[in-house]
């Protein structure tokens, strides 16, 4: 079978990621599955036109019932699509996206969303439409760079005293508004006054360049909060394992690929506390959640004194991940979807 997969592919982000491996799911079936960025279509009639091309598609897969869904109404072609975060924290807001979306979904073979909170949310939103949803949480899969040095990645973005008791909280996020990186900026930097010893990294692509630019313009004017260029998965989890913390501030998430990795990587995470964080990190059992810029910094200083407490989340979270995102399950679930689509 021929597939068509719709997704946002801006590089080294979530979604890109997240496309990358289910395609290599469904593809270890012995489908076709090709990967097109949503950035590339105008219109249905631009899908239609690509479907077409010898062998024609058979069946479309879409992440995002807006983003990638809009494209499919008027779609002969049997599909299924893939709750992004944004579609239910953000785009219900909106009531031309939220029309789009419903029609999306009842056009779909099957839905898929990462968690059962996310399907509460669609049922209260779509209650005729709950059978078409499928519960299936993101799997994992953690690559570590060889030869990954991890003093060049810190002077590469821009700290210069590189001490034996540095502690390095990692942020990993694409700089855009609901990513909200500078959330800790202000108390990170007067954390860091009084303790020289901890730094904030800012790491990911430049999403969107005009807020980047907000981004940069702010690190400059403080201190201790660092921003470090994308760099692959690969270097990305090299640096994630040698960092003290992995970091969320995102005033919404559907699940974070980063804190799952780190999760498996068995690095402790101090994540915000908004639904979708919430569904997959327990307080004080598998990473610590906090709800203002100064229960951050106090549950981090925390976090370094106790190392009991440190190794006790790791333990706990990497059993989670083994146990509920398992990437195998994960693979055997979109190959039993993608027989829908027949």
């Amino acid at each position: 079978m021929k597939l068509l997969f719709l997704a946002c592919l801006s590089p080294q982000t979530g979604n890109c990621t997240t496309a990358e491996r289910i395609r290599g799911h469904i593809e270890s079936a012995g489908h076709t599955c090709v990967l097109r960025d949503v950035a590339d279509f105008k219109s249905p009639g631009d899908v239609e036109a690509l479907m077409k091309r010898e062998p024609p598609c058979e069946g479309v897969l879409a992440i995002h019932l807006y983003k990638g869904g809009q494209f499919l109404l008027g779609c002969q072609a049997p599909f299924g699509v893939i709750f992004g975060g944004t579609d239910l924290n953000e785009d219900v807001k909106d009531n031309k996206k939220l029309a789009v979306m419903e029609q999306v979904l009842k056009k779909a073979r099957f839905a898929v969303a990462f968690s059962h909170k996310l399907k509460e949310v669609a049922e209260l939103l779509w209650p005729t439409q709950s059978s078409r949803v499928h519960v299936h949480p993101q799997g994992v899969e953690t690559r570590v760079a060889m030869g990954f040095n991890w003093d060049d990645f810190l002077r590469s973005a821009g700290v210069s005293a590189i001490a034996e008791d540095l502690r390095v909280f990692l942020l990993v996020c694409g700089l855009r508004r609901v990513k909200d990186p500078l959330y800790l900026l202000e108390a990170f930097s007067e954390w860091h006054a009084q303790d020289q010893s901890v730094i904030l990294i800012i790491i990911g692509p430049k999403v969107d360049p005009v807020f980047a630019g907000e981004v940069e313009e702010s690190l400059r004017r403080s201190t201790g909060v660092f921003l470090a260029e994308e760099r692959s998965q690969e270097e990305l989890h090299a640096a994630l394992r040698r960092s003290f913390a992995l970091v969320n501030s995102s005033v919404s998430e559907g699940m974070s690929a980063a804190i799952l990795e780190a999760m498996d990587l068995e690095v402790p995470v101090v994540a915000r506390d908004v639904p979708g964080n919430a569904a997959i990190v327990r307080h004080e059992g598998t990473g610590l959640l906090y709800s203002t810029p100064q229960e951050f910094v106090a549950l981090s200083q925390r976090l370094l004194g106790d190392r009991r407490l440190a190794e006790h989340m790791v333990r706990n979270a990497k059993r989670y991940v083994s146990e509920y995102h398992s990437s195998l399950a994960e693979r055997t679930a979109y190959q039993r979807l993608v027989e829908l689509l027949h």
